[in-house]
């Protein structure tokens, strides 16, 4: 079973545990070129650095705040490791941010400057990574940042709840109205393929489907179908207080049937104490029980569980999307 770095500090409000590995399987991939960012409400952080789970203290972090995220590196792409530690470094070194505005600004800024990195780079075409993350912030709503084909998951009332929204050719079809919410759910969550239209560093697709563009394209309510607007890629999330909110890369998904195998993980956590069991739950379904047709790509997961609170504390605000 996977172990799951789970020492972290999140006062009285999260229990916040992670895992990765090249993959499972007789023939897991050769390099793992997923990445993930804990930084907890003391400054204390980790991240993979060559692989290896690298710990250190960030200097100057604020009090109560704290930041998780995923990254899947794009290896088809090349340089999809390098890719994802560069953004894992640069959100490292991002200040805490209290406000969408400001979270949006600093990594829009991260995304140009590792553009701008990788072109200097000779021989290496541009990589890219997916990124999805929440910030923190001390005493307010979670604030979600999304980009690419990473998800994040919400696990309550016996159903598996996907939060983000696939940045895929079919997203796109169903933006340009040619895809139906039937279709697209299909395409998207009853089957796996290996495309992607967005990722952060690469740029994006979405803006003119005849060329890569620069920027980053958020997808908000005015852009994305009216029955996926109450999803966009940048927003205040409320949490429900019994549940429990997973961030994970698409190795866990990339099989035969992914609907039927992610609603499964509705009750797999059952009878689970913290969230480091609940990642060793999930690793060790993939490695004993793998659905049909897996296919070999690194795995990453973080769960977030959000703790009981105190009758006499205030719970998190309610937010809606933007």
């Amino acid at each position: 079973m996977q172990p799951a770095f789970s020492d972290f500090r999140f006062g009285p409000h999260f229990d916040v545990a992670v895992a990765s590995r090249t993959g499972c399987g007789p023939a897991p991939r050769a390099e793992n070129q997923d990445n993930f960012v804990v930084i907890d409400f003391d400054g204390r952080a980790c991240h993979l650095q060559d692989q290896a789970p690298r710990r250190l203290t960030v200097p100057g972090w604020l009090q109560g705040h704290g930041r998780i995220a995923v990254l899947d590196g794009m290896g088809g792409h090349g340089h999809g490791r390098e890719a994802a530690e560069a953004v894992a470094e640069g959100l490292l070194a991002l200040p805490p941010c209290v406000s969408l505005e400001e979270l949006t600004g600093h990594l829009d800024a991260l995304h140009a400057s590792l553009q701008r990195r990788f072109a200097q780079a000779p021989g290496v075409a541009r990589p890219g990574t997916t990124l999805t993350m929440l910030e923190l912030p001390a005493g307010g709503a979670p604030l979600l940042y999304h980009v690419g084909d990473s998800r994040l998951y919400e696990l309550a009332a016996g159903q598996a709840r996907p939060l983000t929204v696939d940045h895929v050719p079919a997203t796109a079809a169903a933006m340009a109205g040619k895809l139906d919410e039937a279709g697209w759910w299909r395409q998207v969550h009853g089957q796996h393929a290996p495309q992607i239209a967005q990722a952060f560093i690469l740029g994006n697709t979405f803006a003119d489907p005849t060329r890569l563009s620069d920027s980053l394209y958020p997808l908000g309510a005015n852009k994305l179908p009216s029955w996926l607007g109450q999803l966009p890629d940048r927003r205040a999330l409320a949490l429900r207080g019994d549940g429990v909110y997973l961030l994970a890369t698409d190795g866990f998904w990339s099989c035969t049937q992914p609907e039927t195998f992610v609603g499964s993980w509705a009750h797999l956590f059952d009878g689970c104490p913290d969230a480091a069991c609940m990642v060793g739950r999930l690793f060790g379904a993939m490695e004993h029980d793998p659905p049909a047709g897996l296919q070999a790509d690194n795995l990453t997961a973080l769960v977030l569980r959000p703790l009981p609170r105190h009758a006499d504390e205030t719970a998190l605000p309610d937010a809606g999307a933007d």
